[in-house]
């Protein structure tokens, strides 16, 4: 990747944002970078695999699978580029992904190991402040979902379940679910259930398959 287009691309992550171009320059000529392209159907990492380095995700679409500890069920998301891998995940008590990561599409990633990440984290402030607000803010609303007023309807109750599973309350969801199942974790028969769902499927909003709950964009769901 060329200089000049790796510093733009560089300020479209998070963790870059608000440096100036004398420290990009710094930090692009002494950073130990690996360029990585995978092509579609590639995984990146799997759920469980030892969370060392941070990925970012340059170019392209991925997915994000997170099952059930029983695998009952599961989510698959899709995200897109500018994003990072679970970043939260290189500290803590377990220092391993949570979830599965694939790419939907042909993909360009920089990945950074945690000894650079951390001497970053040391000479440049801004990069630091950047990351102590991502996990920050990951916690944060992790520890607001308790508080949040329980859902009264069946579809209400749907969507809570989806969001709450969700790395992100946006974009497209496919959740691989039998009806008794997702009755049982929400609290409904499955009869009301699959008649909540066939009503949201006529609507537009998510498309019913067999075992299977997809939802185009997650965002105009929680939006009605």
């Amino acid at each position: 990747m060329e200089k000049a287009n790796l510093h733009e691309r560089l300020l479209e992550l998070p963790l870059f944002q608000g440096m100036g171009k004398n420290d990009l320059e710094q930090i692009i000529s002494k950073s130990k970078f690996r360029y990585l392209t995978l092509q579609k159907g590639k995984t990146i990492v799997n759920e469980g695999d030892m969370c060392d380095k941070f990925f970012f995700l340059m170019e392209g679409e991925i997915s994000s699978t997170k099952c059930a500890d029983d695998n009952g069920y599961c989510v698959v998301e899709k995200l897109s580029a500018p994003d990072i891998l679970q970043p939260e995940r290189i500290f803590g008590l377990v220092q391993r992904y949570t979830r599965t990561f694939k790419t939907v599409t042909e993909c360009n990633f920089i990945c950074l190991g945690k000894r650079e990440m951390l001497s970053l984290s040391d000479n440049y402030q801004i990069f630091r402040l950047n990351l102590l607000n991502i996990i920050s803010t990951r916690s944060q609303r992790l520890t607001t979902r308790p508080w949040h007023t329980q859902p009264k309807s069946i579809r209400q109750k749907i969507m809570r379940f989806i969001e709450e599973r969700s790395l992100r309350p946006a974009g497209e969801k496919t959740i691989c679910i039998k009806m008794e199942r997702l009755g049982h974790e929400i609290g409904e028969s499955r009869l009301n259930v699959s008649h909540e769902l066939n009503a949201m499927h006529d609507e537009g909003v998510i498309q019913l398959r067999r075992s299977e709950i997809h939802v185009p964009a997650l965002e105009r769901l929680i939006s009605r």
